[in-house]
This record gives structure tokens, sequence and C-alpha cells, in this order.
């Protein structure tokens, strides 16, 4: 009941929800209280209230968001305890008293230190948010951007500035329970002093030194360095908050370009929520911002994702356009009609190109490169299951999707059936189970199969520990938890020190990567995997969740993976162990093949997942797995071919690309006639202010909202 009032409510956990409905109850008491009167009643149920509003609040819980839309907000509460305070002394009959009076005049003249206070904080806020946000990108020695404001006078700052009032409430009460009029005056007096000096305290940052310049200077700083930089090669993104691993998958690629990389982001949330990375980056979220930049050096534009704002980039004719996406598989997503706007498509491997001639979407076989995926060379490729070890079978289905397609996801239909008959599997195996991350957040069926399947994996492996067949080697997987301490310890000062970057602007200014730091990161993550893995038995079951460990560790920790139409199945086709794929919308193995390539080498399942037993033959002995060779084939056919490597690949699409776009470049300089009215291009961006604007020249004019229409 706990738990689901908990789920309901949104909170994180039961102290939360405790919490909540203490300072819910505690006003009513506060009436209560005062109405009787009693001052020890009260005393202590505005401690409840004030005790319970901070924990929340420390918390970010959601509660504290939702109050406000039930006109309940902050404010409210605390002008709510102090009316009552003020009923409290008037049914002790102190509405004679000097200090009744003084109370009431701190209480207005403390809510006229709101305005100023939250005019001031606003003022600070937007002044130091920066038109362009970096990192990597040396701007400190073109600019002076001075310090953030102390964190304590940003942080929380409504709620920091109303809990002032309580030295007034506690001298006013000692005061109602003495007759004692000094305890009141002196409270009131450090209230008053405490408001005045908040607030004064703020104002040297809204002025003169400690003011960021304005955004003309901070842009014309980053065109300075882009001139001395002269960046190359740009990955291009826009999407949301959620949609940041899109763009993070590429950052290890972009640091392996022979040419200079440079990435643009266009919204800030993706910029706090992206992987360090040694790659200088620049958030820039007005489109005329970055139709300003000097862009002049830029030969090739890199797309991870469709989206609107591509369209600010994508019209500029000095560099040439290419969609990388953010996955390769069967998806209609993968041979989106849009895709013809970019002047190449780079996939993986054929069935990539395939894929586009099939749809027929508009894009021509000539504009496809195929250049593999240079972020699948961590997985290993399978040399059967090493011996002494039982086989791992890895659970990692896709979500449940947007539009409720029962084909999207077999968490719903098959998800437990997998399970069941995995964890009591004769021989036995391991169940690894990693679900997507956004699983259950569309779909509340989704969500309640998911945590079925968790409790099924947790229960088996209860069962599995108290099992004599199983045993393990304490002091081995002692000193790996030791190990574990010891690196998330040193990850955790590192991560720690890193992320003291103060506000937007003194992160820009100080937000250089530390080389030697990034590496032993990249380091102790390596060692933290293996030492993971070590910390529990071989033949635990085990679900996991989170960011770590990452799927392609999953990867190679297993024999076997289940799994859905994703990119994840395309992904774990470069280890070359066997798999299988869920049919979840029963359309037939001849028609589920026929339609997705990724499932020609897999074990087909039904929902009920009776074929299981095929996947588990060819974990358990590898001359029975009929389909070896076509997995091999298959790996060619989407991956590509394993030599040259997929970065050399993707390099050298790069370069070809740019020596294209250069001789387009030189060419128009050489005086060749335009070979295309560009109205149509004018009619496609019309709405946003920008058409016939090159990078470098100056515009004017909101352009955010422009979105790519049909």
């Amino acid at each position: 009941m706990i738990s689901t009032a908990i789920r309901v409510a949104r909170v994180g956990s039961a102290a939360e929800l405790a919490a909540a409905a203490l300072m819910m109850l505690g006003f009513p008491c506060l009436m209560l209280a005062a109405l009787l009167p009693s001052v020890a009643a009260f005393a202590a149920a505005a401690a409840v209230t004030y005790l319970a509003d901070h924990y929340l609040h420390r918390r970010g819980s959601y509660l504290i968001n939702r109050l406000s839309k039930v006109r309940a907000g902050l404010s409210i509460r605390f002008l709510i305890r102090q009316l009552l305070l003020v009923l409290l002394l008037a049914r002790l009959e102190l509405s004679d008293s000097l200090v009744f009076y003084a109370a009431i005049a701190c209480f207005l003249a403390f809510y006229g230190f709101q305005a100023p206070h939250g005019a001031l904080i606003t003022l600070i806020r937007l002044r130091r948010k920066m038109p362009v946000a970096t990192r990597n990108v040396d701007l400190a020695s073109r600019i002076r951007i001075p310090d953030a404001p102390p964190r304590r006078l940003l942080s929380r700052s409504a709620e920091k500035m109303l809990h002032l009032d309580l030295a007034a409430v506690v001298g006013v009460l000692v005061t109602a329970a003495t007759d004692n009029n000094v305890y009141g005056f002196v409270g009131i007096g450090l209230t008053m002093a405490l408001g005045f000096g908040y607030v004064a305290g703020l104002v040297p940052y809204v002025r003169g030194r400690k003011t960021p310049p304005n955004a003309e200077k901070v842009l014309a700083a980053v065109d300075d360095w882009l001139r001395e930089y002269r960046p190359e090669t740009v990955l291009y993104f826009s999407g949301s908050k959620d949609s940041a691993y899109q763009v993070n998958m590429w950052l290890e690629t972009m640091e392996q370009l022979d040419t200079r990389p440079l990435i643009i982001l266009r919204e800030r949330a993706i910029l706090d929520r992206m992987a360090p990375t040694t790659v200088p980056v620049v958030c820039v979220p007005g489109g005329v911002h970055l139709m300003n930049m000097d862009l002049s050096t830029v030969r090739v534009a890199l797309y991870a994702a469709n989206v609107g704002k591509n369209i600010h980039m994508l019209r500029v004719p000095t560099m040439k356009h290419v969609f990388i996406g953010h996955g390769d598989s069967d998806k209609l997503a993968s041979v989106n009609p849009f895709s013809k706007a970019y002047d190449e498509v780079w996939t993986a491997g054929r069935a990539g190109r395939d894929r586009y001639a099939i749809a027929d979407v508009g894009v021509r076989d000539d504009d496809i490169v195929e250049v593999g995926r240079p972020q699948l060379a961590p997985i290993q490729s399978w040399q059967g299951v090493p011996e002494g070890r039982i086989p791992t079978v890895l659970y990692a289905p896709t979500w449940e999707g947007w539009d409720g397609n029962p084909g999207n996801t077999s968490i719903v239909l098959a998800g437990e059936n997998i399970v069941n008959k995995l964890v009591k599997a004769d021989p036995p195996v391991r169940v690894l189970y990693k679900p997507h991350p956004f699983t259950g957040t569309v779909s509340a069926e989704a969500g309640a199969a998911h945590r079925r399947i968790t409790a099924l994996v947790e229960k088996a492996g209860t069962e599995r520990a108290a099992d004599s067949r199983f045993t393990a080697d304490a002091a081995v997987q002692a000193q790996a938890k030791a190990d574990l301490s010891r690196i998330e310890a040193r990850l955790a000062e590192l991560s720690g020190a890193a992320a003291d970057k103060g506000d937007e602007a003194e992160a820009t200014r100080d937000g250089v990567v530390d080389v030697e730091r990034h590496e032993e990161v990249a380091r102790l993550r390596g060692e933290w995997n293996e030492a993971y893995w070590r910390s529990f038995g071989s033949f635990e079951h085990r679900v996991i969740t989170g960011a770590e460990p990452r799927l392609y560790d999953c990867f190679n920790v297993s024999d076997a993976m289940v799994s859905d139409i994703s990119s994840v199945v395309s992904d774990f086709i470069a280890s070359g162990k066997p798999y299988a794929v869920t049919d979840s919308a029963e359309l037939g193995v001849e028609e589920f093949k026929r339609q997705n390539t990724a499932v020609r080498a897999a074990v087909i399942l039904s929902n009920s997942a009776a074929e299981l037993g095929d996947l588990l033959t060819a974990v358990a002995d590898p001359a029975a797995d009929a389909q070896d060779a076509d997995r091999r084939e298959l790996k060619r056919y989407l991956l590509g071919p394993d030599e040259p490597a997929s970065i050399d690949q993707f390099n050298a699409a790069v370069r070809d690309l740019a020596r294209k776009a250069e001789t387009r470049n030189l060419g128009q300089e050489g005086g060749a006639p335009v070979g295309a009215d560009l109205s149509s291009d004018s009619e496609l961006v019309a709405d946003d202010g920008l058409a016939n604007v090159l990078p470098g020249q100056r515009v004017t004019g909101d352009t955010d909202g422009a979105a790519i229409t049909g």
C-alpha cells in the first residue's frame, strides 16, 4: 500500500511521503493550536511544518512543485503560518501589546523584501546565462567572465529567504509564553536585518565587474576562437534532455577524427547531460546566434537525429551535410524520408543501403556511403563458453514506443515467459536482465511487466544462492568488492572535482577538460567493469539498470541474447554470438524475417517463448549451432567488413566529403554559375527569417521555433 502511494504521489521514498503528510497535517494543527490557544502546541506544529518543508525542498521533491498548482505554494505556506501566529497572539489577548503590532509590521515588511529579492535573483541568473555556452573552448583569454555568486545565495533562494522569518516566529512565541517583549523584538529585529542583508548581498552581482560581458562580446570571442581553431568537421545535435545518449554515442568517434572536430548543441539540457569529452563543444540555443557564427572553415556536418532545428545548419551550402543517425535497425526511423535533405546518408553496411532502396523514400543510392559502426569496437567476438562457467543469456528488451504497436517490445506479452524458461533451463544458465531505460514511461502495462520480470529474476537469484550446486569464491568476491569501493571513491573524487563548475558562465570559462583526468576516468571505468563482474558469482542471475555496466559490457560477458527489433540486435550481431528475437506482433517467422533484416540469423521466438530451446542448444554446443555461418554473413551485410577498421572507413568518408565541399566552394569562388534557383529554399525557411544568410553574416529575429514541415 505504501509503495502504491509513493508511486501515485511520485515521490522518491517513504520518507518523502511521510514528510509531505506531516507538513499538510501540520497546518490544521497550527490553526487548532491558535484557536485553543496553546503556545506549546503551536510551537510543535510550526516546527513540524518548517522541518518537513525544508526536507522536501532539500530532496527536490515532486510534491513541492505540485503544491503551487493547488494554491499552496511556498510563499502561501509561510504566509499562512505567520497569519496563524498573529491569530494566536490575538487569542492570547496580546492584541494591545507592542509586539503584536511589531510582528504584523515585520511580516508586511518582510514580504516587501520578497519582490526585490526575487527580481535580483532573476536578473542575476539572466545576466549570467550565456548566449553561447561552451566546453573545451578557451574564452577566458578573450573575455572576462567573473566568478559565479556564492552558491548559498542562489541555491533554493526563495526557500532560504522565507525561512528567515524563523527568528521572528521563535521570538514572538517565546514572548507569548513568557510575557517578556524583549524576545519578540529581538527576533523581529533579527529577521528584518537578515532579510535586508540577503537583498543587499545580491546587489553587487547585477552591476559592474561581477557581471559577464554582453551577448555581442561573447559571440565575438567565440568567433575569434573559431577563426583560430578552424574546425573542419561538426557534429550537430538538437533534442530533448532524454536524448543526450544519441550524441554521447558519437563522442569517442569524434575524438578519433583525423580532422579538427567540433560539437554544436542547441539545447542547454543536452550540454548538462553530455558525457565528458576532449572535443570542443559549443551550445547555441538561438538560431540567430548560430547563423552569426563563423563556420566558414567547416566542410562536413554530421547529424545524429532528424529534428526541426537541423534546418538552421542544413541550409548552409559551404559544407556537406551527412545523416549518421544514432543506431542501425529495421525500425521505420532508419528510413526517414527527410534523409533525402542531406548530401549523404552514412550506414553501417549494405543493409542500410538496401533499406532505403526498399523503402523508396527518395534517398538516392549514390548518396549512401557504408562506413561501419565505430562505436562497436569494444564488442568482443565470441570464443564459446569458458570452461567451468555456465552460459550467460542476456535479456535486453526495448521499450514500448509511442504508438502502442505490440511489435515494439516483447516485455508485455513475452517477457515473463522468456525469463521463466531461462531461469528454469536445464542445463542451467545465468540470466542478465537489462531493460531499456524508457521502459514503462508510456505504457503502465509495460511498467508493470517490467516489475514482475524483475521480481522473477530476483526470486530465481535467491533460490540459486541456496542451491548447493553453485558456489562462489568468497575471497575473490571480497577483493572485487574492495576494488569497487576503491574505484568508486576515486571516480567520485574525480567527478566531484569536474562537476564543481559554478553556473553556466563559470562552466563556460573553466570548462576545459583535464586530459589526464579524462584518461584516468576512462581507465578506472574499465577497471570498475572488470571488478563488477568479479564481485558476484558467474552463476548469479542479475537485474542490471542504470548507466553502469554499459550494454556493451553486458554483451561481452554474455554468450547469447534475447531482444526485440532495435539497434541492440544489430549491435549484438558484431559479437557473432547466438541470439533470439521475439515476434511479439505474431507476423510469422517468414514474414518477420522478410520485414526485419537483423533477424535473419536469429532464433525467432513466439510470445510463448517455446522456441527458446534452440538458442540454448546453440550456446551449449557450438557444433550444433546451425546458424553460425548465417550470423557471419549477416554481420558483414549489416555492419560491413571487419577490415579496414570502422573508424578508418569513417575517417576516409569524412575526408572524401570534405574534398567535395572544397571543390564546390572553389567553383563558386571562381565564378561558376549557381545551378539552381534558391526560391524553394527561401520558402522552406521563410518563417525563420534566415533565407539567403551564410555563416558570419549578422541577422536578427527569433528563429528558435523553426520546424521541418511537410
